[in-house]
């Protein structure tokens, strides 16, 4: 019977054939999951791509690691749903994002990966792992720039003020249709104007373009203070008695300084001051950086002198004023004929109002304005050669985003 059985050969093709379909069915099954695992793959890059460069429009360097991870995780979480929201839910490994590099490019990080399921029940799952990186590069040099992202007028020039401004952008990150406006008689020249919003004004012959018109819709620039950490407070300084008086750096509390005011070189710390020099009264300082913490303020009048300059080294190279985040003081400055003032003038929660009599200059320094807002008005001729470096601290209006890789 056992002789029979084996040398019967009536069935042995169906066996084979079962047999053989076992690796069969197992390579089709992982080319299937091969090509799927390799489609998810590229959604998964084109989402990571377009999650860069939607980082990039937004990016601050001030932004902490929790910022970019949850700005990226919203970008490439809508990215991935958009493709096919069921197929990729609970599939998609969280977004890692990371930035690097320094105000002349920055460079953003992103990877995830994603896991397929196998056809064939008991063989591991398939995974994919991604990665993308953006280029982030500044534009060209700026002046003025103006940080709120909705105002109307975020730069407003008016009256008969003559803007003329060497080699630099005047630039605002308002997205509003005129976020950058000239009215009156004023006269700008400037290298260009370039805005997240829209321009009104800024025809020949009011307005001397280089680059022939305005550049509106642009990337929102960077702040270029953003980085900065102010210094820590010491123990309140008293203050002279009389309407001549001579400060030393150092901190300075509840007060109201006014009449004919000069500073030492140095650091300066305002807690809660007023600086207001009055009728015919004046600030100067060589040298000096003025910090105006809590609620101070500065104001000088039309009929006041300001002579200010900053560092040329040290930690605050190339700052004359920072107005500290969340300080909405309006911060003034009406010189009248004969001031001076060069460096960083920066309020970035406060509106700026620069303007004099006549002659309100930073001829032979470089000016940088940096406000919620900045109003440029009055009897002023303002001029600000920007061409040459300012304690090797930049101002750049828009930038250019690039995938890198």
């Amino acid at each position: 019977m056992f002789r029979r059985f084996w040398a019967s050969r009536r069935g042995n093709f169906a066996v084979a054939t079962a047999v053989a379909m076992v690796p069969l069915m197992l390579g089709v099954a992982a080319s299937i999951d091969l090509t799927g695992t390799s489609d998810d793959a590229a959604q998964l890059q084109n989402s990571l791509d377009a999650a860069g460069l939607a980082i990039g429009t937004k990016y601050q360097p001030s932004m902490t690691a929790n910022d970019l991870q949850q700005l990226g995780q919203t970008f490439f979480a809508a990215n991935m749903s958009a493709a096919d929201a069921q197929e990729y839910s609970g599939s998609v490994a969280a977004l890692q994002a990371s930035a690097s590099g320094d105000p002349s490019a920055y460079f953003l990080s992103l990877s995830s990966s994603i896991t397929r399921p196998p056809l064939v029940t008991g063989m591991p799952a398939w995974q994919a792992t991604r990665s993308a990186s953006v280029k982030i590069k500044p534009g060209a040099q700026a002046c003025v720039l103006a940080l709120d992202e909705h105002a109307d007028n975020a730069v407003n020039l008016q009256g008969s003020t003559n803007v003329a401004m060497t080699g630099c952008v005047i630039a605002a990150n308002s997205d509003a249709a005129d976020s950058v406006n000239r009215g009156g008689s004023a006269i700008v020249s400037a290298a260009c104007v370039s805005t997240v919003g829209g321009t009104q004004g800024l025809t020949p012959p009011s307005a001397t373009l280089s680059c022939g018109t305005p550049h509106e819709k642009q990337y929102a620039s960077f702040d270029p203070l953003a980085d900065v950490v102010p210094p820590a407070y010491t123990l309140c300084l008293p203050v002279p008695n009389g309407k001549t008086i001579t400060l030393s750096p150092g901190t300075y509390c509840d007060k109201t300084l006014s009449g004919k005011i000069t500073l030492n070189p140095g650091t300066y710390i305002m807690r809660n001051v007023t600086i207001k020099p009055g009728g015919n009264g004046s600030l100067s300082g060589q040298g000096v950086t003025i910090f105006l913490m809590e609620n101070s303020q500065i104001y000088i009048n039309a009929n006041e002198q300001v002579n200010l300059s900053p560092p040329t080294s040290g930690p605050y190279q190339g700052i004359t004023i920072y107005q500290a985040h969340g300080n909405t003081q309006a911060l003034t400055i009406n010189g009248g004929s004969g001031s001076l003032v060069s460096g960083f003038i920066y309020a970035p929660d406060a509106a700026i109002a620069y303007a004099g009599n006549s002659n309100m200059s930073a001829q032979g320094s470089c000016l940088r304005l940096v406000g919620d807002t900045v109003t440029m008005t009055g009897n002023s001729a303002v001029r600000s050669d920007c061409t040459a470096e300012l304690g090797n601290r930049e101002m750049y209006a828009g930038r250019m985003i690039t995938l890198a890789k």
